[in-house]
């Protein structure tokens, strides 16, 4: 047991030391809203930390886990960044868990209409799925939510698995992994094809729904808004 503390203790002190020996960030020097923003979430990685966080609070392992690709030095690294800047927290879940995890302060949260403007800018590179493309069902959740107006909790069927969208929510979580908390005000079943149709910008969610692409059933408002487009 010694041996393992001891081997645990040098590792968490190599990371330590290589983050330590990282470089200043570098900043691009200019009197411009756009070059200070780029400072800020130019890095590689930072945005998609956010595009997870928005979910709400994840831990370390959850992240990296999302994030298919990054190194846990880098991850590490932007993490560091963006609680520096502001833009992240860190806290200790309470016993049992006793975890840490990393949330989005409020000006993190701001970057939602960033992303999903970037996310737009973006369908046309999207194309057909490549067999090296990594997928996750909640990574279908900003483009989803650009096609839902009003405000309410709706729940999302994928063959990739099941998540929930917040729709019109101003604070907190905009997405959830998993089943709606509670009874939604609308449930969507598709299958993976209609989804990536309306994540590359060829289908509208109302005419995956008028075409019978997407299933729409549920009570709510929003279920009958889709339903009567």
């Amino acid at each position: 047991m010694l041996l393992g503390f001891t081997k645990w203790t040098l590792g968490k002190s190599n990371i330590l030391s290589r983050l330590r020996r990282m470089p200043p960030r570098r900043s691009y020097d200019q009197y411009c809203s756009a070059a200070r923003a780029l400072d800020l979430v130019g890095d590689r990685w930072t945005l998609l930390i956010v595009r997870e966080l928005l979910a709400g609070p994840r831990r370390y392992t959850d992240l990296h886990a999302d994030l298919p690709g990054v190194s846990t030095d880098v991850l590490a690294s932007r993490l560091k960044d963006m609680e520096r800047d502001g833009l992240t927290t860190r806290r200790k879940l309470p016993p049992p868990g006793a975890a840490y995890v990393y949330e989005l302060t409020g000006r993190g949260r701001e970057l939602l209409p960033v992303l999903q403007a970037l996310g737009r800018w973006g369908e046309a590179e999207l194309g057909q799925r490549r067999p090296t493309d990594a997928v996750r069902a909640h990574w279908f959740a900003l483009p989803l939510l650009r096609g839902l107006e009003g405000e309410g909790l709706v729940e999302v069927r994928l063959e990739e698995g099941d998540f929930h969208l917040r729709v019109g929510a101003e604070e907190g979580t905009v997405y959830g992994d998993g089943p709606a908390p509670g009874e939604p005000d609308a449930r969507l079943t598709m299958d993976a094809a209609a989804c990536e149709a309306v994540a590359r910008g060829e289908l509208s969610l109302t005419d995956a729904v008028r075409t019978g692409r997407v299933t729409v059933t549920g009570d709510g408002a929003l279920a009958k808004a889709l339903r009567e487009t």
